[in-house]
């Protein structure tokens, strides 16, 4: 077929895949691909842009690098942890560390599984933009559990969209758990996790030998306060019970213990008890907001991986 005739946006996914193979894989530079292709070297720069914009290339930098960090090792020596990958923090930004981390976890969870693992996810930001940067990577026998229950959250970071992103992009079998996370009464709340289908979902939690999860703050401007599950008044009662930290929506101090209240009866969720004693509990996080929520999710027991940035690293340890 004459390449004149082919439509438009056939002849420039053409260029783009040859744009790409040709910098990727044969090493030309940008200049020598506009040559090669008779384009602008703007195209080619514009085509490359593209290509990782859809996936079609992927830069990956062996994890084993951030693995072997001087912060790495002080942090398994303090916190019992069996690896911890740090990522440079960007000097020319500080506080913007979540971005980076969030791809190198990517990068790194697919070498934490193996057939057969039950992964359980948790939900929020942190855990959105790890499941975003996902690479495709199948995984035979996987099995993903939804870790919490269902709320409305902006830009996507609902529980089930984390769990269902993270397992087709590893072509794992999903288990979603199709309820609310926290319920008008205790009652209620009851009355569904009796449901046949409810229960078999809330069984596969006591499964998961495998978790990712990250560790949030209770402040007003928190992923719990801004999705109006817990109100100013509770969540400051929590506070002053002691509460640091969330994880996968339930309180804890900041030893990791649990932090009873009102909204624990009424709650579908994983209980804190089953968070505990995986093969792997993959803490992700990042930012001097996150600092002390994370030292309370380590002192409490609930990860035995830990994805972080320099400076998180370091305040970690301070």
């Amino acid at each position: 077929m004459d390449e004149r005739a082919a439509p438009k946006n056939e002849r420039v996914d053409a260029q783009i895949v040859e744009a790409t193979w040709l910098y990727y894989r044969d090493g030309l530079n940008q200049n020598a691909i506009a040559q090669r292709l008779g384009i602008s070297r703007a195209s080619v720069v514009n085509y490359l842009q593209e290509a990782r914009k859809r996936d079609w290339v992927r830069i990956s930098i062996d994890s084993d690098v951030f693995l072997n960090h001087t912060l790495s090792g002080a942090l398994c020596d303090r916190f019992g942890l069996a690896a911890a990958l740090v990522i440079p923090s960007d000097p020319a930004a500080p506080g913007t560390g979540l971005e980076r981390v969030a791809r190198a976890t990517a990068d790194w969870l697919p070498t934490l599984l193996e057939p057969g693992d039950r992964l359980g996810v948790a939900w929020g930001e942190t855990v959105y933009r790890v499941a975003e940067a996902m690479p495709r990577h199948r995984i035979a026998d996987l099995t993903v559990v939804q870790l919490v229950g269902s709320r409305p959250a902006a830009m996507g970071f609902a529980a089930e969209t984390c769990s269902s992103t993270i397992a087709r992009r590893l072509g794992a079998h999903c288990i979603n758990l199709h309820v609310p996370l926290l319920l008008s009464t205790p009652e209620l709340a009851e009355i569904l996790k009796n449901e046949p289908i409810v229960a078999e979902q809330l069984a596969a939690l006591d499964t998961c030998n495998k978790t990712i999860f990250a560790a949030g703050t209770c402040t007003d401007t928190s992923h719990i306060a801004l999705t109006g599950i817990v109100d100013p008044a509770t969540l400051a009662g929590y506070v002053a019970r002691g509460a640091q930290a969330v994880v996968c929506g339930r309180f804890i101090d900041g030893n990791g213990l649990p932090v009873e209240g009102e909204m624990e009866p009424r709650m579908i969720s994983v209980r804190l008890t089953q968070m505990r004693g995986k093969d792997m509990g993959l803490l992700v996080g990042s930012g001097a907001e996150r600092v002390e929520p994370m030292r309370a999710a380590l002192r409490g027991g609930y990860a035995t991986h830990l994805a972080t940035c320099t400076e998180t690293a370091a305040a970690l340890l301070a």
